[in-house]
Formats: structure tokens, C-alpha cells, sequence
């Protein structure tokens, strides 16, 4: 189930936050009014399918979208795929160029993350 919704306070923390993923450090960091405020291990894309690099924006976001995806997804607008920030069944890859492009993260992580960060937060992928 994806959800797709603005409202008023959403728009505001929009402007409030914004994530930026190191792929070679496999770290996702969130800033809150440019202050940061979390750091997260990932795991990110195998040499064969890499995570894709840019700036993005998270579009849509599941909750307990279940199997490899762990307790949440945030969809990204990048191109040419569904990418996503989402935790997963397999904590020990999280350190790891394992995925099809995707971010994971732990559950207890993607949880928090998905509990703060609104549809429209900047993702600046490196």
C-alpha cells in the first residue's frame, strides 16, 4: 500500500529535512534544517545493478511492505527503476553492495526514518 498525499504540515517539513546516502561509505545520513540528526548503515546496489547516483526525492512511501523490503519502503523518483529506501529481511547484508539498487537499512532504522521524513524530502545519492 503506497500512500501519496500532501498536506500543510507536510509541505513545512519538507523544507525541514533532507537525507543524503554515501554509497562507498554505505552510510545514509539525515539533516534536519541543514543540522545533522541520524547516520544509518545501509547496504546499496551490487557492482551489477548499482545503486543509482543524483538527486532524487522520496515519492511514495509503504508501510509493512513485507519480504526483503523489511517494515517500510520510501520510494524514490530516480529513473529508469523503482528505487527505494526500505529495511529488510536480512540484517546481516546491511554493510554490503548486495542489492538490486535499493538502500536497506535495519527495520528499527527504516521505521524511525519513515516516521520523520515526509513524500517530497530531498535524497542526494554520492
Amino acid at each position: 500500500m503506497f500512500i501519496r498525499y500532501f498536506d500543510i504540515q507536510d509541505i513545512y517539513r519538507v523544507s525541514r529535512y533532507n537525507i543524503t546516502v554515501n554509497i562507498s561509505a554505505r552510510r545514509l545520513t539525515l539533516f534536519k534544517d541543514e543540522m545533522l540528526l541520524r547516520t544509518y548503515p545501509i547496504a546499496v546496489g551490487k557492482p551489477s545493478t548499482p545503486t543509482p547516483k543524483g538527486n532524487f526525492r522520496i515519492i511514495n512511501k509503504a508501510l509493512n511492505p513485507g519480504g526483503p523490503f523489511g517494515a517500510r519502503w520510501l520510494g524514490l523518483s530516480a529513473p529508469n527503476g523503482d528505487y527505494g529506501i526500505h529495511g529488510t529481511n536480512n540484517p546481516s547484508s546491511i554493510g554490503k553492495a548486495v542489492s538490486n539498487g535499493c538502500i536497506r537499512t535495519y527495520n528499527n532504522n527504516i521505521i524511525e526514518l519513515y516516521n520523520l521524513v515526509p513524500i517530497g524530502t530531498p535524497v542526494e545519492i554520492m
